[in-house]
């Protein structure tokens, strides 16, 4: 099996500032993501997991193309659904709970909400670990389990779509979230490829930055070669680095985001 999956994260009025903020990097504002979506909608159809037979399985000539939203920011309610919602489409967000209610982030009602107009909700984690990868078995299970009974009650109804922060997966990290009822995990992995673990569909994900041409959205979803082949490119690149730079990765990546940040 396969599908296409692209990671955004916030849509807002607010300019970015230069600062040293990995997140900052990721939010576009309402006019890039309105040709994004438009590119998009050019060229391929957005679905929902719930849509899709048996929850999360299609057949396997079919790659379905699903848009992720990661973190739980205010942009899902007030810029994202609705831009969506234009061609008929879901989103699945993914909400960080210990943010909830928090300023700038999705509280209670507005997920609710989301929920009620067809949107997917799902697990962010509770914390949103810097290094998912590097937790223990134990803080895993808590990390997921908590999250998706928090968003359970929320929204009075079982959690069993996930994403995992930070782009630090492993089979550990799938091996708890399957044990936690989680049946559809999205990874940070630039692959279309999908695999089972455990009873849990994996999936990986293609990233949406500020600075991507909306050309490009389109481009991954129509499902062509070369957007996808650069980014799979980039992401094997840097895991060996992730790995050897250990927790001065994070340090590294900041700066280098706040001198890119500096020059837009």
């Amino acid at each position: 099996m396969k599908a296409i999956s692209l990671a955004y994260h916030d849509v807002t009025d607010r300019p970015a500032c230069a600062v040293a903020d990995p997140r900052v990097l990721y939010k576009l504002d309402r006019e890039s993501f309105h040709n994004h979506i438009l590119s998009i909608h050019q060229q391929a159809r957005s679905v929902s997991v719930r849509c899709i037979r048996h929850f999360g399985q299609w057949e396997e000539d079919v790659v379905p193309v699903f848009l992720t939203f990661d973190d739980g920011e205010l942009g899902a309610y007030t810029h994202v659904a609705e831009e969506l919602e234009k061609y008929g489409w879901r989103g699945h967000f993914f909400i960080t709970t210990d943010w909830i209610g928090q300023t700038g982030f999705l509280n209670r009602w507005q997920i609710r909400e989301l929920r009620q107009r067809g949107h997917v909700i799902g697990s962010h984690s509770c914390s949103h670990p810097e290094r998912m990868s590097e937790l223990s078995c134990e803080a895993l299970k808590t990390e997921w389990s908590q999250s998706c009974a928090i968003l359970s009650d929320i929204l009075s109804e079982k959690t069993r779509v996930a994403s995992v922060p930070g782009g630090y997966y492993s089979r550990k990290v799938g091996v708890a979230a399957a044990a936690a009822g989680i049946e559809v995990l999205f990874t940070s992995e630039a692959t279309s490829a999908v695999f089972v673990l455990d009873g849990c569909l994996v999936l990986g994900r293609y990233f949406i930055q500020m600075h991507t041409p909306s050309a490009v959205s389109g481009a991954i979803a129509a499902g062509r070669i070369w957007p996808r082949w650069s980014q799979t490119v980039v992401w094997k690149a840097k895991k060996p680095v992730k790995t050897l730079a250990g927790r001065g990765y994070s340090t590294i990546r900041s700066f280098l985001i706040s001198k890119i940040l500096a020059r837009i």
